[in-house]
């Protein structure tokens, strides 16, 4: 029988005995052996089984030994072991066995979730590859035509108006004549007059528009470690590519909607809020105090212009609070603006900008706090002592950049634009839009197609079917809805009341809340040249690269080189500050 390692240790020297020889270190196994094989053997009958366990007589198995350390331990003890090698040669071996166990942990651990690997030998139930949850609606940018550009701006001209069709400026003249009527039909300018006998010229309005391209870009980047140690559990190039593409197509649909540029003609950068001032405020109903300051505070204020920025900070308004109170915050509005996002520091004296957080942004229907008997914004609660710090440049406008929607139909094209600063009203619901309709027909004779909502806005519009008790709507449950009643009621559509045409309602995913601007899809004017209202014009429309390999990585981009345009601003329109319910 070959010796076990370690067998010095088992039977070799200690404190009692000198060291031995390996003989005589053999001599002492081939005893332990030859006594463990000795040791007498018993069968128990079926009668001492059962016995052994009757009722009252249970077998402790924690006193079982569970590894083989255990089981040497106890074989140790067995009576014939210890007259057959002598109690001094037991104690030395069981010393042995405990200085053994010390340096070799793992002779007393069997093989479980945490032995001998602490992570466990166990496979990893992963599920390749990795889910992609990550929201992608582009609804916009889906619907918008996108047609074919040339050169470095898209330029048309514009008729807006003439004799007799109410717009551009025109005024309106009499057409009736008699034999003996003339009109000078000289051209402008010229120094003779030539009258004929002929019905009065009529008179036109038009203008040019040159909107200028910008070019758009995306770009991402694999590493070749990222990419080889994926295989097996997914194409990390292939994810790119794709993150790459619709990362691309989300950025184009919120500058669809709400990107502002600073290239005549585009709107440009949004202004700072004028007349910032701070009111001390005793708490009133469902607020609380203003806490985290010892003396003053100090507050900036920017216009928000939605998904890529904000305006330069506003003048600093300061105030020492009474104690237990709050504070009002009033400004003047600024036209365009999607909200106004408030930085507050503190101190004895005006801190460093980067001593100033972000208190909140605010929906643009709080601005009305500027004018008189207004609310303003109420800032209480805990003052923030870390994140966003006050801007140090306006990006609220781009250079290479265009307008969206919302500065088109909030701008002073816009065929209809006006801030209710309240909510929708409940007993006359959708009068609001009504009244839009009607001021958009008059102006230009326009029929909207559809009306873009916050989720939070349509929810309210929908609400004001149940919330007014001096309405005539009402909800009825018939017989066979008894037992299950689907609860709630949406607003799919507003029929408008001037030209009875059926308008849409529609949630946009990353429309701000507070704004719903009413768009025209096609015109209602026969001949007019323009098929659709909004087009997206592209020299080079959207593209995927993939760069020669000059690293350890493998790189993309997205390129497209165009822009938007609206044909027809007058016939849309938005209504904005709308307060949340």
């Amino acid at each position: 029988m070959a010796l076990p390692a370690n067998l010095e240790l088992l039977f070799g020297e200690s404190h009692e005995a000198p060291k031995l020889s390996k003989a005589e270190v053999s001599e002492r196994f081939d005893e332990l052996v030859k006594s463990i094989g000795g040791m007498p053997e018993r069968e128990l009958t079926r009668e001492e089984i059962v016995t052994s366990f009757k009722a009252g007589q249970p077998v402790d198995f924690t006193s079982q030994p569970t590894n083989a350390l255990g089981y040497l331990e106890k074989a140790l003890g067995a009576p014939d072991l210890v007259k057959g090698l002598g109690a001094d040669a037991v104690a030395s071996i069981t010393q042995a066995l405990d200085g053994l166990k010390a340096q070799t942990p793992d002779l007393v651990k069997d093989i479980n979730l945490t032995s001998p690997v602490g992570t466990g030998l166990v496979a990893f139930d992963l599920e390749a590859p990795a889910k992609l949850l990550a929201p992608r609606p582009t609804p916009l940018r889906n619907r918008i035509p996108r047609i074919k550009g040339i050169g470095t701006s898209h330029r048309f001209k514009v008729i807006s108006g003439f004799t007799g069709s109410g717009t551009g400026g025109v005024g309106n003249i009499h057409p009736g004549i008699q034999d003996t009527t003339q009109n000078n039909f000289a051209p402008s300018g010229a120094g003779n007059s030539l009258y004929y006998a002929r019905g009065p010229k009529i008179a036109y309005a038009g203008y040019d528009v040159t909107l200028p391209y910008s070019q758009f870009s995306m770009s991402d980047e694999v590493t070749w470690s990222a990419q080889y140690a994926g295989q097996g559990y997914q194409d990390i190039r292939q994810l790119s590519r794709t993150s790459l593409l619709y990362a691309s197509m989300l950025m184009e649909e919120r500058m669809i909607l709400m990107g502002r540029g600073t290239a005549s003609p585009y709107s440009g950068a949004l202004a700072a809020p004028g007349g910032v001032s701070l009111v001390d405020n005793t708490v009133g109903t469902g607020q609380v105090a203003l806490t985290g300051y010892t003396t003053n505070i100090y507050v900036y204020v920017t216009s928000d212009a939605g998904a890529f920025g904000e305006s330069v900070v506003s003048s600093v308004a300061t105030i020492a609070p009474t104690s237990t109170h709050n504070v009002v915050l009033r400004l003047t509005d600024v036209p365009q603006a999607l909200g106004y996002n408030v930085y507050i520091g503190t101190g004895a004296s005006q801190p460093a900008n980067s001593s100033f957080f972000l208190y909140g942004r605010f929906p643009n229907q709080t601005a009305n706090g500027g004018g008189a008997g207004g609310t303003g914004i109420v800032l209480q609660g805990a003052i923030p002592t870390s994140g966003k710090n006050p801007p140090t440049a306006d990006t609220s406008a781009y250079a290479a950049g265009y307008d969206g929607i919302l500065p088109w139909v909030m701008g002073t094209q816009s065929g209809y634009n006006v801030k209710i600063n309240s909510t929708f009203s409940t007993s006359n619901p959708g009068s609001e839009f009504q009244t839009a309709f009607a001021a958009l027909y008059n102006a230009v004779k326009a029929d909207p197609d559809r009306i873009l909502f916050n989720g939070v806005d349509r929810k309210q519009q929908s609400d004001t079917l149940k919330a007014g008790s001096s309405n005539n709507y009402f909800l009825q449950i018939t017989q066979d809805q008894v037992s299950g009643v689907s609860l709630g009621s949406v607003a799919v559509a507003i029929m408008n009341e001037v030209t009875g045409k059926r308008v849409e309602m529609e949630v946009h995913p990353w429309l701000p809340q507070g704004v719903c601007p009413i768009l025209s899809d096609t015109l209602p004017i026969p001949d007019t040249q323009v098929s659709n209202v909004w087009s997206m014009i592209n020299v080079q429309d959207l593209m995927g690269i993939d760069w020669p390999v000059n690293q350890f990585a493998y790189e993309s981009s997205s390129y497209w080189f165009g822009g938007m345009l609206c044909y027809a601003p007058a016939w849309n329109g938005c209504i904005s500050g709308v307060t949340a319910a």
